[in-house]
């Protein structure tokens, strides 16, 4: 009697751990990474201040400014990368999310950018010869994520994972590598690496064009080559920037630039991850 009693409450407490430790079907994660056009560079405004609880956020980096702790989930208030950071793309993109799914569904993103970088930083193979040439503020800055962001940004998708589906990665990045014409293949490795590292199948990956030419972007010529990444990694999508308003340096958006291509980033991943997608793909 007593040895059926115990296996009884051990049967309890597994089912009930396993249940409190379980994936979420209906949180949807997103890995968001590049450089400081991802941070997000401009200041965030009142009306962005105040978003749906259902949108979340795991800190990458301790954050007291905000009361956050890196591997917490919070509201997604901005700033989403660092607590010096700025309104970014993954702002809206996470809001258009929610408005076009249903309310039953939360999303979470996870932002591990470092302005300045090439992509070759996130690449597991090369970061370490490219922090070594690299300038004092970018080492800085990268020591933010223990000199390793892409280690940050697997760490923080496993913690995720526990929580929720990884449904899809977002990358905006491209202006220290204007000119490389091998940066969709680099793309490519690192999201090849990134799924073998989490361990999962693949997921969309959509990538931003940087400050087009006619916001007269200084970077603006790389945005032929980012418009090749679909033909040498098909499940990537570009997300054109024109008509986005750039800020005064002509290399980052303004307010109201970060606005229109968040959302054109959701819009998309909606159409991809999105009930209309399911419908579409149920037939």
């Amino acid at each position: 009697m007593k040895t059926s009693l115990k296996l009884f409450v051990f049967t309890m407490l597994f089912f009930c751990g396993s249940k409190a430790f379980s994936q979420d079907p209906n949180f949807y994660v997103f890995l968001c990474f590049g450089q400081s056009n991802m941070e997000g560079a401009a200041k965030f405004e009142p009306q962005d201040t105040t978003v749906d609880a259902r949108f979340q956020m795991l800190a990458a980096v301790d954050c007291p400014e905000k009361g956050r702790t890196k591997g917490n989930w919070y509201t997604a208030t901005p700033p989403l990368c660092r607590c010096k950071t700025g309104l970014s793309p993954v702002d809206y993109f996470g809001r258009t999310m929610i408005a076009g799914l249903p309310a039953s569904v939360k999303v979470g993103v996870i932002n591990v950018a470092v302005g300045g970088c090439k992509i070759e930083l996130f690449d597991k193979d090369q970061y370490q010869a490219y922090l070594a040439g690299a300038p004092d503020w970018l080492i800085n800055t990268a020591k933010a994520y223990d000199s390793d962001p892409y280690g940050r940004l697997v760490e923080m998708g496993k913690k995720a994972m526990k929580a929720g589906v990884i449904k899809g990665i977002l990358l905006h990045q491209g202006e220290s590598n204007t000119g490389d014409p091998s940066w969709p293949q680099k793309v490519k490795s690192v999201y090849d690496r990134l799924l073998k590292d989490l361990g999962i199948g693949p997921v969309p990956l959509l990538a931003g064009e940087v400050v087009g030419a006619d916001q007269a972007g200084k970077c603006a010529s790389m945005n032929t080559i980012i418009n090749t990444l679909p033909s040498v990694l098909p499940n990537s999508y570009v997300i054109s920037s024109a008509g986005c308003q750039a800020a005064g340096d002509n290399l980052h958006f303004n307010p109201a630039g970060y606005r229109e291509l968040g959302k054109r980033y959701g819009e998309k991943m909606l159409s991809l991850v999105g009930p209309a997608a399911k419908k579409t793909s149920s037939k």
